[in-house]
């Protein structure tokens, strides 16, 4: 058993984290600022820490629990936000980060994850994209990432700091035990945006460029259910404890699916028909991403249990109603 501090532990991706974490015997102290976690995913097992990553002082506090390791989930994550305000983002993501990684060195924590972006690759060159494909990022949002990766990579050089680096490709879905109550907030992504407009808070929702040279000329993606990244975590805990060595890791499942494979699963999974509407294209949107996992897999032993779009989508509809 660990003693494991989730920073921005009640937010979407984190409280699946932290369920699972739990479930697997760990301690668990949860540190969230709230401004888009909510308290109705905290779990009674998990001590919380109302705090911000920008207080240096209340991380290191936090620190002083003889922590063995620190999962860093917490972002500002808007891709659009992120290049109309850069400096948010810049002292958010980056100045966050290197207080984390401070207190982390003051309080001679050694082990952590973070949760990065396969926005840090921006176009890709080949498909599907392992970790070693260059990074050139698109928006500043992938660039704060990719940034962190730096910095992490200079502390394990400099303070033998020892990390797991996630690479996220589209993280989908919830728990299927219906444990996690919170919907995100304002979300921003394909399938919530979906979902709202199901439940009328939407006037139906707009697919963004349906052209692209793809087989049914909408963009594709490469979801991976959000059970399965907290499943990543597990194992990158257990990896940090007993190895010496860093790594960086896509998370993915390898399949592409398009916007509009999406909109006739959902279709098919509800029993509805959704409203949509065909939109110019993005700017910066490629037309495919899919991701290489077998990183993960050969490091980890992981793979995603998840492979079916359509089991997915059932967990996120069970959810919405």
């Amino acid at each position: 058993m660990a003693k494991i501090l989730v920073i921005g532990g009640a937010g979407y991706i984190g409280s699946h984290v932290v369920k699972a974490l739990l479930e697997n015997n760990h301690q668990v102290l949860v540190y969230d600022n709230l401004s888009t976690g909510q308290k109705i995913n905290l779990f009674d097992k998990a001590e919380f820490i109302e705090g911000d990553i920008s207080d240096f002082h209340a991380l290191e506090k936090a620190m002083k629990q003889n922590i063995d390791v620190v999962v860093h989930l917490a972002a500002k994550k808007a891709v659009g936000e992120s290049m109309v305000n850069p400096a948010f983002y810049a002292t958010n993501n980056i100045s966050g980060s290197i207080n984390i990684l401070n207190a982390m060195d003051k309080c001679r924590v050694k082990h952590i994850i973070f949760s990065s972006s396969a926005a840090v690759y921006g176009m890709p060159k080949y498909l599907p994209i392992d970790e070693n494909h260059e990074r050139d990022p698109l928006n500043f949002y992938g660039y704060t990432k990719a940034a962190i990766e730096d910095l992490m990579m200079w502390y394990e050089k400099l303070k033998k700091l020892n990390y797991v680096i996630f690479r996220f490709f589209n993280a989908v879905g919830y728990d299927k035990a219906g444990a996690v109550k919170g919907k995100e907030k304002n979300p921003q992504n394909l399938m919530p945006v979906i979902m709202e407009s199901l439940s009328g808070k939407r006037d139906g929702f707009e697919i963004f460029g349906d052209d692209y040279d793809t087989e049914d000329g909408t963009c594709e993606r490469d979801y991976i259910h959000v059970s399965d990244l907290a499943d990543a975590h597990v194992k990158a805990v257990q990896k940090l404890l007993t190895d010496t060595n860093s790594y960086t890791l896509n998370l993915g499942t390898g399949k592409a699916v398009s916007v509009k494979q999406i909109v006739e699963a959902t279709e098919k999974v509800t029993g509805q028909k959704l409203k949509y509407r065909i939109a110019p294209r993005r700017t910066g949107d490629p037309a495919k991403l899919v991701a290489s996992s077998k990183k993960a897999t050969e490091v980890l032993g992981w793979k995603p249990f998840y492979t079916n779009i359509s089991d997915i989508i059932q967990t996120v509809w069970n959810m919405e109603k």
